[in-house]
């Protein structure tokens, strides 16, 4: 099989959504990692310990498990650990033993993403975490998801830097016959671990997902920029105007409209991926409307892909031993995340592996 089924540790990665995390316990799995989220009564911060009580593993985000203040006590036997995860209480007797503590987990929160390092915490930098600043910036709206799939990480990473599926997968929401049939140009940075695929489509049909909600009729210019931050976060750059328009490349041509679409990639554990998706636009910010139908249109194209996905993720699960596949130009791209994800676990120990 040809996609990585170990976990690079030493990397940031997005365990919710900054409106997911309050003071209700929230449980996520993150590299194999059982975890459990909160937000501290104080200053608001999220908390993020192991999921699992050190008396008899009980899921500390399962009921009747609660908070105390900013303390958790754990619904099985009445365990309490404070945010650093150090027990400071035990039924029974005054003595705490030493080694009763679970683990914590270095978290930032930043463009509406909250991010953890399973890794090493020695070698955790906030500074490495890529930005999407258009999740949470003023004049940006921003429809999202998130969708669990039973796939490898890297069959997602695959899907979404190959969007010539788009055509075949997608038809009648953003696939057009444009997207498969244009060349694709790629740009590999080794050292910083990005990967930058773009298309530009002169004269395309103009596909369900933008005719509705921008009002534009007939041909129009289509610009896909994907840039993935390996390991975990994706960014597609989409531009469309009317044929012959053609935007500036910060998007503010009058005529063009800007769309940022967002994937946080974050594997859960063997076999099994969070699809972390979000829309944003800069245009008819005020809309409900127009929001609402990207969120379902979007929605339905991601449900597309997991179905597609949960099939291929089977049927590589029963290939003949020796198999290999074929790839080809457009798959430029997506080979690239492959041997960039094969390094940063490969390293192990180090983080990112950025050249500065």
């Amino acid at each position: 099989m040809p996609h990585i089924t170990a976990f690079a540790r030493n990397q940031w990665y997005v365990a919710a959504y900054s409106h997911e995390v309050g003071r209700e316990l929230l449980g996520r799995t993150v590299l194999g990692e059982p975890l459990v989220l909160y937000r501290t009564e104080g200053d608001g911060g999220p908390v993020v310990l192991n999921d699992r009580c050190v008396h008899r593993r009980y899921p500390l985000s399962e009921a009747p498990t609660r908070l105390d203040g900013d303390r958790i006590v754990c619904g099985y036997h009445g365990f309490t650990y404070d945010t650093t995860g150090a027990c400071v209480y035990v039924p029974g007797q005054q003595r705490v033993p030493r080694t009763a503590r679970v683990a914590s987990y270095p978290v930032v929160e930043r463009d509406s993403l909250v991010w953890v390092w399973i890794g090493d915490p020695a070698l955790a930098d906030e500074t490495e975490i890529p930005r999407a600043r258009h999740l949470d910036s003023p004049g940006w709206v921003t429809v999202r998801g998130m969708e669990p799939i039973d796939c490898d990480h890297g069959l997602l990473v695959d899907n979404l830097l190959d969007l010539s599926h788009e055509t075949y997968l997608h038809g009648g929401y953003i696939g057009t016959p444009e997207v498969a049939e244009t060349p694709i140009t790629t740009e590999v940075d080794e050292g910083a671990g990005i990967v930058r695929v773009s298309r530009r489509m002169d004269d395309a049909a103009c596909p369900p997902f933008y005719a509705r909600s921008t009002g534009i009729e007939g041909r129009i210019t289509r610009w896909q920029d994907i840039e993935y931050h390996a390991p975990c976060l994706y960014l597609l750059h989409s531009r469309i105007a009317p044929a012959g328009v053609l935007p500036e490349p910060d998007g503010s041509d009058p005529g063009g409209f800007h769309t940022e679409i967002t994937y946080a990639i974050t594997p859960s554990a063997d076999g099994k991926v969070y699809d972390f998706w979000a829309v944003s636009r800069d245009w008819a910010t005020d809309d409900a409307e127009v929001s609402e139908f990207l969120r379902s249109n979007n929605h339905t194209v991601v449900m597309q892909d997991v179905d597609a996905l949960h099939v291929l993720q089977r049927s590589l699960g029963t290939e003949r031993t020796g198999y290999q596949e074929l790839s080809i130009n457009i798959d430029t791209g997506g080979l690239a995340a492959r041997r960039i994800l094969a390094r940063l676990v490969e390293e192990g120990d180090k983080p990112v592996g950025r050249v500065r």
